[in-house]
């Protein structure tokens, strides 16, 4: 399968770092055909600029700049985000990736009338999710996981009908054990092995 990781972690030494090497190392032993989107290596400038926002519903306007990210996403047949939740939600490069990538006539198209949005995504077919936060698993339900309800519900609406999909969280994570990191880390080994 094409695999396209979306990885969001400013420091190469933080665990998220050891989970996105986990998940890169396990998807390599499956064969599968990976690609890899580090959003602060890159630079990724998340800021949807006033020309970018006035011509949002213009195909084709600004693509240039987004070239490499629009032909990742069309390419890839799966699609796994990695990245810390922070303030319950998304890293505001990666929200800012969304923003700026996932554009209309890219990833959906707009209603002519008072219609749903059209999927445009179709081929993904599976998307995931590996993130870690600082609240508990409760607090989280709480606050309503935004990060995790953009992903697996906003993106995975306008994916393949049938696309699988999964999650995997390590709650409480500034307080978290090597041994609850070290678990952790088989778990996102195990899920994805058996891609």
């Amino acid at each position: 399968m094409r695999i396209l990781v979306v990885y969001a972690h400013p420091v190469d030494t933080s665990f998220g770092a050891a989970i996105f090497r986990e998940v890169r190392t396990a998807l390599d032993r499956r064969g599968h055909e990976v690609r890899v989107l580090d959003l602060y290596q890159m630079g990724f400038d998340p800021v949807l600029t006033r020309d970018e926002r006035l011509a949002y519903e213009t195909p084709g306007t600004h693509r240039e700049v987004l070239d490499e990210h629009i032909g990742a996403i069309q390419w890839a047949e799966g699609l796994i985000f990695v990245y810390p939740t922070w303030w319950y939600g998304l890293p505001a490069i990666l929200k800012g990736w969304l923003d700026r990538v996932w554009l209309p006539e890219v990833s959906f198209a707009l209603p002519k009338d008072d219609g749903p949005i059209r999927p445009l995504m179709q081929n993904i077919r599976l998307l995931g999710g590996v993130s870690t936060y600082g609240a508990g698993w409760w607090w989280t339900r709480y606050v309503g996981d935004p990060g995790r309800r953009t992903i697996m519900r906003g993106m995975r609406s306008i994916c393949a009908r049938n696309c699988q999909s999964f999650w995997l969280a390590l709650h409480k994570m500034d307080s978290a054990t090597e041994e609850a990191r070290r678990a952790f880390l088989e778990r996102v080994a195990h899920r994805l092995e058996r891609l």
